[in-house]
């Protein structure tokens, strides 16, 4: 990653104005109501809370497509409610019927930032976490409760997450 990947710390009154609608959106929806009391705290934290912890954040790199990163986000949603019914099902029906499986994944992500998304989408998608990434960050040992089929789940991590995340961030 060169030096034009990576952006600077932002200054000022809004340090990451990404972040603060993030949090601006995220504390409306866990209000479960928009009052105009609530949109004006969630705009006091997506403020504040960026512009105080601002010197704790490391330089980030740059997002090169934000539709595809808003499309990802999705993705993400929908897998993570998908995959708890699955979860759920496979819990409650007989054990003996699971695969357990610890699949040695290859990275193509080179970023450390881009590999971290990634352990983190897997480790938040439930029935799946990401267990250690290698040395030489080539690897991810990701650990299925259920993976008949290790060539297709590569495949599916690779196709929905991994290829948006390099079109995102590398």
């Amino acid at each position: 990653m060169s030096d034009s990947d990576i952006q600077p710390k932002r200054r000022g009154l809004l340090p990451q104005p990404a972040l603060s609608i993030v949090l601006l959106i995220s504390w409306n929806l866990a209000q479960n109501a928009i009052s105009p009391g609530s949109l004006i705290l969630g705009a006091l934290l997506g403020w504040s809370i960026p512009l105080f912890t601002a010197k704790f954040w490391p330089d980030y790199p740059k997002t090169k497509n934000y539709f595809k990163l808003f499309k990802l986000m999705f993705i993400v949603l929908w897998d993570i409610m998908v995959a708890s019914i699955q979860v759920a099902r496979q819990v409650l029906g007989s054990p003996k019927k699971l695969q357990p499986h610890f699949i040695n994944y290859p990275l193509e992500l080179k970023t450390d930032y881009a590999i971290t998304m990634l352990a983190s989408i897997i480790s938040l998608t439930p029935g799946t976490v990401s267990s250690l990434i290698s040395d030489d960050k080539t690897i991810l040992v990701v650990h299925a409760l259920h993976c008949p089929d290790v060539a297709a789940a590569i495949d599916d991590i690779r196709r929905r997450y991994e290829a948006p995340l390099k079109e995102i961030f590398e």
